[in-house]
């Protein structure tokens, strides 16, 4: 008989030990804090937002989001461009460009690793499960960029596949 606590439990624990294990390589990777590196992720796909954008993506209030990106500037990884009124904008430097692609595949290596432990079908199958879950939690984070903050935006839409959480948020906004 199944038991939905047994499973629950299990996949929280796996799900920490895989967080534990991405945030050590992609803070790693990256050189800075898990927030520094999702805001670099997040500057590789979309270049020139401003500091109060990129705290809302990466889940930091516009307070920390300023000390975070002061860092980040003051380590090379991002440059502050022209300010559109009090707006300060912000892009990857070179350094950070090659940071993030960096990290993108430390955080690939890991999750790989992770799925190895299983056979191609059972991959699929697990695939078909996490498009459904994170389906599901859309709605409970709110934002597409805030899930999918440290994605590999081209991975998850490779081969023609369509990412779940963007149709999540399409469907919503329609």
């Amino acid at each position: 008989m199944h038991d939905p606590a047994r499973t629950a439990n299990l996949l929280g624990a796996a799900a920490l030990a895989l967080t534990d294990r991405l945030l050590a390589g992609t803070t790693d990777a990256a050189g800075t804090s898990p927030s520094g590196a999702a805001a670099l992720v997040v500057l590789a796909t979309s270049p020139d937002l401003n500091v109060t954008e990129v705290g809302r993506r990466v889940g930091l209030s516009q307070p920390a989001a300023t000390r975070m990106v002061d860092g980040l500037v003051a380590d090379g990884l991002l440059a502050r461009g022209p300010s559109l009124g009090r707006a300060s904008r912000v892009r990857l430097t070179r350094r950070g460009r090659a940071r993030a692609r960096r990290l993108l595949g430390t955080r690939g290596e890991v999750l790989t690793d992770a799925v190895t432990a299983l056979s191609a079908t059972e991959q699929a199958t697990l695939s078909a499960l996490l498009e459904k879950l994170l389906t599901h939690l859309y709605p409970t984070v709110g934002s597409a960029d805030l899930l999918c903050r440290l994605c590999d935006r081209a991975a998850c839409t490779a081969a023609d596949a369509t990412c779940p959480v963007g149709a999540a948020a399409r469907e919503r906004a329609s």
